[in-house]
């Protein structure tokens, strides 16, 4: 018995990926995304790890992880905003394409721009600092699921109903620059003492610990429990920023 897909999330999919194509040939890599995305996160990692006697093996992971994190939670932020100024978004909602479909094609943009951000501190790393890779699958996994979650992260706090991109990176960079010190970058969990509570409610530190895991071979929460993490935020993320999206449409 030949078991038949439904049409209709095929051509959603289709949609979704139609809008992230559109996406990632018009808005990325433009000034302020290079700037917020790129630049920030490898100036401030030099400001950190220049002078420390800190293990290759725990800030290259973090390094990595930081750089996903800018780039992606960076590309809805700046693109959504943008697109609202340009009446692009108004089109799009009163196209034949459902909200999640919107959203999610610019959730995959900011994924496939993060994924190819991620070149850039994997091959200072290998390269530069001679850290090897202990696991390529958990290296993919959390380069992959990070990249995605971020993105989601980005595109929930575009439901910010303006249409200057600096209004939603002041709010977005007031959240992102905290979670930078508890979610183990710079200091490892194990390191943090009686703080290490807070790391667990980071949505940095399960992918800082999965990517640790990658290039060193040991986490503190364990792989599965990484992965669980990443997941369970993305999903946070992508459903509160469908439902914020929703209800700032239906106000307008």
């Amino acid at each position: 018995m030949s078991v038949k897909v439904s049409p209709r999330p095929i051509r959603e999919l289709a949609r979704a990926w139609a809008i992230a194509k559109k996406d990632l040939r018009i808005h990325y890599l433009r000034p302020g995304l290079i700037m917020f995305g790129i630049l920030f996160p490898v100036f401030l990692f030099i400001s950190f790890a220049v002078g420390r006697d800190v293990s290759p093996v725990v800030l290259v992971p973090g390094f990595v992880a930081m750089t996903i994190f800018f780039s992606a939670s960076s590309t809805g932020a700046m693109s959504v905003p943008t697109e609202r100024k340009t009446k692009t978004y108004d089109r799009l909602l009163t196209a034949p394409v459902s909200p999640v479909s919107i959203l999610l094609g610019q959730t995959l943009a900011g994924f496939f721009f993060a994924v190819a951000i991620s070149a850039i501190p994997l091959l200072i790393g290998v390269l530069w600092y001679g850290v090897g890779v202990a696991s390529v699958a958990a290296l993919v996994i959390g380069i992959c699921l990070a990249s995605f979650e971020f993105s989601a992260m980005g595109i929930m706090f575009a439901a910010m109903p303006t249409d200057n991109p600096g209004d939603v990176m002041m709010v977005l960079n007031f959240v992102r620059l905290p979670l930078l010190f508890v979610s183990g970058i710079f200091v490892p969990i194990e390191a943090m003492g009686s703080f290490g509570f807070a790391a667990a409610l980071s949505p940095l530190t399960f992918p800082v610990d999965l990517l640790r895991y990658a290039f060193g071979g040991v986490c503190y929460y364990g792989v599965a429990w990484d992965v669980v993490g990443v997941l369970a935020f993305t999903a946070l993320f992508f459903a509160l920023g469908v439902a914020l999206h929703e209800r700032n449409r239906k106000k307008a």
